[in-house]
C-alpha cells in the first residue's frame, strides 16, 4: 500500500496468532518495524521467524504493571523511540452473570482491559516524542452482546470508552487514538466447537461477499490509521465487519 511506514517502530500486543499475525505481516510488507510483544516466546519467534525476522520480540504477561514497564524500557533501550503501539492482546472467557465470579469477573477485566492501559501507560512518554498514533482492537459484542459474556462485553464496553477518552487526552501530543472493531475474523473462528457448520452459518450473515473477515484485512485498516494517510482521523470506532452489524437487517 505505501503507507510510508518504512522503519518505523510499530508495537503489537497480545496474541502473535490471528488478528495479531495479520497485522504484523501488513506491517513487514511496508518496511515496518514490527515488535510483537505477548506472553509466549515460542509463539512470538515463530511470528518472527514467519516475517524473516524483520522485528523485535519482547515476552511480557500484559496484566502485570512490571512486566509492562519492562517491556517499554527493553523497546525503547533497543530502539531509541516508539513509533506507534497497536493494542490486540483479549480473549473472550465466556464469564458470565450468573454462574461467574467476582474473581473471575476481575481477571477477565485485568486480560481484556487493564493490558491495554498498562502498556500505553507506560508507552506514552515515547509516543509524545514520536507523535505515534494508538490503535485499539475491540469487538463488536459491546454494540450486539452476546449472552454469557458479561466480563468480556464490560472490557470490551470500556475498550471503547479509553479509545475516545484517550483520544482527547492525547490531543496536544497530536497522538491520534482510533479503534478497530474485529466483527467476525476468520481467525475467531478457531475457538468454535462445529466449527465449520458455524463458520458456513457466520459468513452467510454477512452481507458484503458473504465471507469472513480476514486478519490481513483488519492488518491492512490497522496500517492505513498508523500512517500519516489517516493523519486527521482521531476518536473513531471503526467496524471492519462486510456490513455484518450495521447492514444486515435480520439482527
Amino acid at each position: 500500500m505505501n503507507l510510508d511506514l518504512a522503519n518505523k517502530v510499530i508495537i503489537v500486543t497480545g496474541d502473535s496468532k490471528g488478528i495479531g499475525e495479520g497485522i504484523v505481516k501488513v506491517l513487514a510488507t511496508e518496511n515496518a518495524i514490527p515488535v510483537i510483544v505477548g506472553r509466549n516466546e515460542t509463539d512470538n519467534l515463530e511470528m518472527l521467524a514467519a516475517i524473516d525476522n524483520q522485528g523485535f520480540q519482547v515476552v511480557a504477561e500484559l496484566t502485570r504493571p512490571g512486566e509492562c514497564e519492562n517491556a517499554i524500557k527493553k523497546i525503547a533501550e533497543k530502539f531509541r523511540r516508539i513509533d506507534g503501539l497497536v493494542n490486540n492482546g483479549y480473549i473472550n472467557d465466556a464469564v458470565e452473570l450468573e454462574n461467574g465470579n467476582y474473581e473471575k469477573f476481575v481477571a477477565s477485566l485485568h486480560k481484556n482491559l487493564v493490558g491495554y492501559y498498562l502498556i500505553t501507560h507506560h508507552a506514552v512518554p515515547y509516543l509524545k516524542q514520536s507523535k505515534g498514533p494508538i490503535v485499539n482492537i475491540g469487538s463488536k459484542t459491546v454494540e450486539t452482546v452476546q449472552g454469557n459474556t458479561a466480563a468480556y462485553v464490560s472490557a470490551n464496553g470500556g475498550r471503547n470508552a479509553l479509545t475516545r477518552e484517550w483520544a482527547v487526552e492525547l490531543l496536544n501530543y497530536e497522538i491520534r487514538v482510533n479503534e478497530v472493531v474485529v466483527t467476525q475474523s476468520s481467525s475467531l473462528s478457531k475457538t468454535f466447537k462445529n466449527r465449520a457448520q458455524e463458520v458456513t452459518s457466520i459468513a452467510e450473515k454477512i452481507p458484503f461477499q458473504t465471507k469472513m473477515t480476514t486478519p490481513e484485512e483488519v492488518g491492512k485498516m490497522v496500517a492505513f490509521l498508523l500512517s500519516a494517510r489517516s493523519s486527521h482521523t482521531t476518536g473513531q470506532i471503526i467496524p471492519i465487519d462486510g456490513g455484518y452489524v450495521d447492514l444486515d437487517e435480520r439482527f
